[in-house]
């Protein structure tokens, strides 16, 4: 239930020889939904490319080419487009053989009566939208079994840690998941905050599915990029006729999720005035559509989403105070990749995993060298940038070979060439030791500033335990908060 999927009327194509018959059909549905009338086969065909359509209507023969044939070839170019085929119904396996070849929602006996037509198009885009949802739903159910199957294969020397479609062996992410399990048995709104390609959507999913709800529906929308107007529409819905374009009634976000969890992604985009209204939602339930002068309730968690810290917005004036608040119920926050290298291992392999078996290829490991090179990588897009990266590596190996250093992309690689080198004393003045010891604080000071003064991390770059290099740290008085 996107935006875009929201934003316009259902768009009809009516593939009607009888001129008149194609008049007085649209007219009686214009006021619900876009038609779109040509006559012939090659029309509607050439309409493919260029216009998107959510149900054609076709006469069972047309000059150009059968009716059956013409829903044929849109179904394989559309395939979500509802078909159905018309006719007087005179030959049985007409239907038959449009039911079989095109898939045909219904056979429309003629003369069509318009009230008829409109009950069968709300019946097929109710059942649309339904399939879409189960759709989603089975997606979901498998890839939630696929990560579990993958998790239980993974390296049995790395013990790993899933919760849904997260995987990790940080204590950083076992906390964090931890907390939104035991956010979960709550109705609590939570707020959750991570920097891009985290993983926060996974983590809401996540809270959803082992919440009391989690029988009933999810769904998301973005909050960025989306008019105040349209975005008010989609959380809360409208009646017809609430502004231009509003041709028929809809139901939002909040009414259909009735029961169950509603993510908004990018809630810092929010404008203000649908702060105000996403505040009196979350204190009372009420739901208000556009256009309506009544009001009904509806039980929905809220878990929002960011990448910028809210409480700086509202310093800035730019996010309401008490909204903030409101929303915080519980606050999550997903430390970026680079502060938990331990997990890179865990999540490419199981990135190599699953990307090696959807393209029927086999998992031959990742090279010990290409792991080294991948942990001392930062990955400014975090686990998203090394999922790209992986699947990339993973598409142009050969099958049954490792997956080596020299198949890391020139971004990652590049990195480990460019490193600065640590200088070499001259031995001009001080003692051996004393010039040990300078060089040693030297390169301590700069595996520190390469990690972000990620100790574990610095600790591997330079061959130590942590315990070695905290004793060096305190031998040299170096002050740990570099970054």
């Amino acid at each position: 239930m996107t935006a875009n999927q929201r934003a316009v009327p259902a768009t009809i194509l009516l593939v009607l020889t009888d001129e008149q018959e194609a008049r007085n059909l649209s007219w009686a549905l214009s006021t619900q939904y876009e038609c779109i009338i040509v006559s012939s086969a090659a029309e509607a065909l050439a309409l493919v490319g260029t216009h998107p359509v959510d149900v054609i209507i076709c006469d069972a023969r047309l000059e150009d080419m059968s009716g059956t044939q013409c829903l044929f070839d849109f179904r394989t170019r559309q395939p979500y487009a509802i078909r159905f085929l018309c006719g007087l119904g005179t030959d049985s396996s007409e239907f038959a053989d449009a039911l079989h070849v095109a898939a045909v929602y219904e056979y429309l006996r003629k003369p069509l009566f318009p009230e008829l037509v409109t009950l069968s198009l709300k019946r097929a885009l109710e059942y649309r939208e339904i399939s879409r949802e189960h759709r989603q739903l089975t997606h979901d159910l498998s890839r939630h079994q696929k990560s579990k199957a993958v998790a239980a294969a993974s390296n049995p020397n790395q013990p790993s840690l899933q919760f849904d479609g997260l995987f990790f062996c940080s204590q950083a992410m076992h906390k964090i998941c931890e907390l939104a399990k035991r956010a979960a048995t709550t109705d609590l709104p939570i707020l959750i905050y991570g920097e891009t390609g985290t993983g926060k959507e996974l983590l809401a999913r996540g809270i959803h599915y082992h919440s009391h709800r989690r029988e009933q529906i999810f769904l998301a929308q973005n909050c960025g990029g989306v008019p105040a107007e349209l975005l008010q529409s989609e959380l809360f819905g409208h009646h017809r006729g609430a502004y231009t374009g509003a041709l028929s009634d809809r139901l939002g976000l909040f009414s259909a999720a009735d029961g169950g969890t509603v993510l908004l992604d990018e809630i810092e985009d929010m404008s203000v005035s649908l702060q105000a209204n996403l505040l009196r939602f979350l204190q009372s339930g009420e739901v208000k559509p556009l256009g309506s002068d009544k009001t009904h309730y509806s039980d929905v968690r809220i878990i929002a989403v960011t990448n910028v810290p809210l409480d700086q917005l509202v310093e800035q004036g730019n996010f309401r105070q008490d909204l903030y608040y409101r929303l915080k119920g519980l606050e999550i926050s997903i430390p970026p990749l680079r502060d938990r290298p331990e997990d890179i291992q865990l999540l490419a392999e199981h990135f190599a995993k699953q990307f090696s078996t959807s393209l029927g290829k086999s998992y031959a490991g990742i090279g010990h060298e290409a792991l080294n090179i991948l942990q001392q990588y930062p990955f400014p897009g975090n686990v998203r940038e090394l999922e790209n990266e992986i699947r990339r590596t993973v598409a142009l190996a050969p099958s049954g070979q490792p997956i080596t250093a020299d198949r890391l992309s020139d971004t990652i690689i590049n990195y480990r060439i460019k490193e600065p080198k640590q200088p070499i004393p001259t031995g001009e003045s001080g003692t051996l030791k004393e010039l040990t010891e300078n060089l040693e604080r030297s390169m301590v000071i700069s595996a520190l500033k390469r990690c972000h003064g990620n100790q574990s991390r610095a600790a591997e770059a330079l061959g130590l335990s942590r315990v070695g290099l905290a004793n060096k740290i305190k031998r040299y008085a170096i002050d740990i908060e570099i970054s």
